[in-house]
């Protein structure tokens, strides 16, 4: 297990926007449950790739717009912290980096984790006012979690319990 506090601080030590924005902790909280309930529906998903993804995927945005870049960048960020903080296999890590790097490009066909990681960004697009398209999600899982998802996003639901995990002050 990863000592998600430790990477907390460090992602947020270097977090351009504000730590409650569109593209914060409380999305990558939601992504995180989110994207666990996605990995217990689909075989083969491997959890720890899922949980590191929440957190890295929107980690090195520049602004709440177009930044094409920030998922490569966020991939580069987890890259940088292996062996100290991030602890995957090479098999493991290209999963992470591959699916921060891709999680913007529309993409609905890859490895099992790569899509839950991907499903579980998207369904949580209510935030910005835009509903998620069936179509364009990855998994069985995601089309059948996409209301209850679609919900907690549109209305801003806050995980409290997962930013407490994370070490992340509540009354901020």
């Amino acid at each position: 297990m990863h000592d998600v506090r430790a990477i907390t601080r460090v992602i947020l030590a270097q977090y351009q926007l504000p730590v409650r924005g569109t593209h914060g902790v409380v999305h990558w909280a939601r992504v995180l449950e989110t994207g666990l309930r996605l990995a217990d529906a689909t075989p083969g998903v491997d959890h720890e790739v899922v949980r590191l993804f929440a957190l890295f995927h929107d980690s090195r945005r520049v602004n709440e717009y177009t930044d094409d870049a920030h998922g490569l960048r966020g991939g580069a960020l987890a890259r940088s912290l292996r062996g100290q903080l991030v602890h995957l296999d090479d098999a493991r890590f290209e999963l992470l980096y591959e699916a921060c790097r891709l999680h913007t490009d529309g993409l609905v066909a890859g490895d099992p984790t790569m899509q839950v990681c991907w499903d579980a960004d998207r369904l949580d697009l209510g935030r910005v006012g835009i509903t998620p398209r069936p179509h364009k999600l990855c998994t069985d899982a995601a089309r059948t979690l996409l209301d209850w998802a679609h919900q907690r996003a549109s209305h801003g639901i806050v995980p409290h319990e997962v930013l407490g995990h994370w070490g992340i002050d509540q009354h901020h």
